[in-house]
C-alpha cells in the first residue's frame, strides 16, 4: 500500500501536476484557516449556516478541501463575518 506522502511526492514529479498543485495552494490554505477560525471559535457548520442564512451544505462545500469549489470574496467575507473575523488579503512578489 502507497502513502499519501509517496503518492503526493510521485505526483508532483509530474511538472504539469505540480504547476496545477502550485497555482491551487492559496485557495487550499484559505480554506484550512476558514475550518480553523471556526474550530477555534466553537461553532459548527449549522451554527455558521444559520449566521450566513445558508444552509450546512454550502458550509461544507465552502471548508470542503476539493478545487471544485472556490469561494468568491464576498462568501469569504460573509463567512469570516458570521464568525466575528475580518478577512485580510496580501499580494506578494512569487
Amino acid at each position: 500500500m502507497v502513502s499519501f506522502e509517496k503518492f503526493k511526492e510521485k505526483a508532483l514529479s509530474n511538472p504539469e501536476v505540480k504547476e496545477e498543485y502550485e497555482n491551487l495552494k492559496p485557495i487550499f490554505e484559505i480554506k484550512k484557516q476558514l475550518l480553523q477560525a471556526r474550530l477555534e471559535k466553537g461553532l459548527t457548520q449549522e451554527e455558521v449556516a444559520r449566521r450566513m442564512h445558508t444552509s450546512k451544505s454550502n458550509i461544507s462545500r465552502l471548508e470542503s478541501l476539493s478545487n471544485k469549489y472556490v469561494p468568491n470574496l464576498m462568501t469569504l467575507i460573509k463567512y469570516a463575518n458570521a464568525l466575528g473575523c475580518k478577512v485580510d488579503f496580501k499580494i506578494s512578489n512569487l
